[in-house]
């Protein structure tokens, strides 16, 4: 049966810190942030499908000079973050945050190394950040 999806429900799961994405009843494919309409079959039938959290590193970069949110927090050229698009086990692709890995010595940082997602709580504030770290 097809679901309402929207990005105030997929905001709310991350709330609960619980990472959801969509699913296509017509096809299988799965997309992580959810979409309404699938764009390999243009089916409308979606639904809910909750990740595991596990996946591996596909690509990755390491930044110095971000959003006033991550300069809050502390990141600047001298301390730079890491963020990477992660393979989640169950297939889709996604961009997060990498915690856990030298953002200052990117050589060391490997594709194909195993994470698990982590929820952050940002400075400051109520709300949970999603993160990936080393597994």
């Amino acid at each position: 049966m097809a679901q309402l999806i929207s990005d105030h429900q997929f905001e709310q799961f991350l709330r609960e810190e619980r990472l959801m994405g969509s699913e296509c009843s017509s096809c299988g494919s799965l997309f992580v942030p959810p979409r309404a309409r699938c764009s390999k079959c243009q089916g409308t039938g979606m639904q809910w499908s909750e990740m595991s959290g596990k996946g591996r590193l596909a690509a990755f970069t390491c930044i110095a000079i971000g959003p006033p949110s991550m300069t809050e927090e502390g990141y600047d050229r001298n301390n730079p973050y890491c963020t990477g698009v992660i393979e989640l086990e169950e297939g889709p692709r996604m961009v997060a945050r990498i915690e856990g890995v030298d953002a200052q010595k990117p050589e060391t940082i490997k594709i194909g190394t195993s994470l698990m997602m982590k929820y952050l709580q940002r400075t400051g504030d109520q709300e949970s950040v999603l993160a990936f770290a080393p597994a």
